[in-house]
């Protein structure tokens, strides 16, 4: 009797309906499911500038009823395969990453495995205060975000230099090479798949190449070989005249930045604009560092967050991703004494006091201003990514 009363107790449980999905459109309910719910959100932690903002969004976040728990990463890859597990594994709700930092290769990825949940992000209420017209925000490396992921900063290659030892650096890929075979052993670039590793090949190609909107369509639609040639010519000058010959490669931008400021190096990059003040704040390198670009414009794009199919926290994602479309947290994160990464906010779609916050935050001689940035070049369609790292690795990785 017992046995045949839990099996029908069982039975009852399992043909229950699956609880729906918060409705983005309603803010309102979402909110209301948001109480009490704990986002586990999956992002680099690489940083003590991002942490600590991560940490003010958390203190945000629990303002509104939701717990934000920041699970740090080193590589945004490792979240990906924890969904397409769960996935694999018939895991379809109560996942266990709720928010990711995400872009580029890793959402292409997932948007095609349908890992993601949405659209939902032009719903947020604070989106409104964001331009709909940029580009910037409803793609990501060409890929159409259509509502699966929300942008929170703009970001853009800068290289970095010590002034009192290099007063005037390369301004090219082209003018770097030649630099380099003045000065060998003192440059060199994080080995892929970290992310700066890529950007640089990346940037290179759009240098050197003479085709330009080739790199804004999937690679199997180009002339791989034909259009990545002069990258390989111009890696096989380079690689020998790098640090340490290129057989080895720092891990990762605070890793660059310590042979820096060993020097060990003269030059480096990141793509955050505000990298070398950051740095010079944290006494890691002299207030003698200062920034500049190549004379044709530098790599950007956004930093977008996105939810899983399968998370178990829906609605408090929302909320967190609305929380970093707030006035509050993106001059918090514009501020260069806390990060300096771009807004994504349209300043002229905000009240005067809410544009205060970002006229006030000042920037110093290390720091490259908007006009001095210029339009940032956009980055080629995300399969050119998978694609460089993989050639690269085959041709000079060292592990090869």
């Amino acid at each position: 009797m017992y046995k045949r009363t839990l099996a029908i107790a069982l039975a009852a449980l399992t043909a229950l309906p699956a609880a729906a999905d918060p409705d983005p459109t309603d803010w309102p309910a979402v909110k209301a499911e948001a109480q009490g719910e704990t986002v586990y959100w999956n992002a680099w932690g690489g940083s003590e500038a991002v942490n600590g903002l991560i940490d003010w969004i958390a203190t945000q976040a629990a303002a509104k009823g939701v717990m934000l728990e920041h699970v740090k990463l080193s590589d945004t890859s490792e979240a990906v395969s924890r969904v397409l597990a769960e996935k694999s594994a018939g895991k379809t709700t109560g996942g266990g990453i709720d928010l990711i930092w995400l872009n580029g290769a890793n959402f292409a990825a997932m948007k095609e495995q349908g890992l993601l949940f949405g659209p939902w992000a032009e719903a947020l209420p604070n989106r409104a205060l964001t331009d709909p017209q940029n580009p910037a925000l409803s793609a990501d490396f060409t890929v159409p975000t259509e509502g699966m992921e929300s942008p929170w900063g703009l970001a853009q290659l800068v290289f970095f230099h010590d002034s009192a030892r290099l007063p005037e650096p390369p301004r090219s890929m082209q003018a770097l090479l030649d630099w380099a075979e003045q000065n060998p052993g003192r440059f060199t670039f994080p080995q892929p798949p970290d992310f700066l590793g890529p950007t640089f090949l990346k940037q290179a190609l759009i240098e050197l190449g003479s085709d330009p909107e080739a790199l804004q369509r999937p690679v199997s639609e180009a002339d791989y070989d034909a259009v990545t040639a002069p990258l390989w010519a111009y890696l096989d000058a380079l690689t020998p005249l790098l640090w340490r010959q290129g057989r080895a490669y720092p891990q990762n931008a605070a890793r660059m930045v310590q042979l820096m400021a060993d020097n060990e190096i003269d030059i480096g990059f990141d793509f955050n604009p505000n990298a070398a003040a950051n740095a010079i704040a944290a006494g890691q390198l002299p207030p003698t560092v200062r920034s500049h670009i190549h004379d044709g414009g530098t790599l950007g794009n956004a930093s977008f967050v996105a939810i899983p199919f399968n998370a178990n926290a829906k609605a408090g994602a929302m909320v967190v991703a609305d929380i970093l479309l707030s006035p509050e947290a993106q001059a918090r994160m514009a501020d260069p004494a806390v990060w300096g990464l771009g807004t994504v906010l349209d300043l002229e779609r905000l009240s005067p006091a809410q544009r205060e916050p970002f006229k006030a935050a000042s920037v110093g001689p290390e720091t490259l201003s908007s006009q001095q940035l210029g339009t940032p070049l956009p980055e080629p369609h995300s399969s050119w990514t998978v694609a460089l790292e993989r050639d690269w690795t085959a041709r000079y990785g060292t592990t090869r």
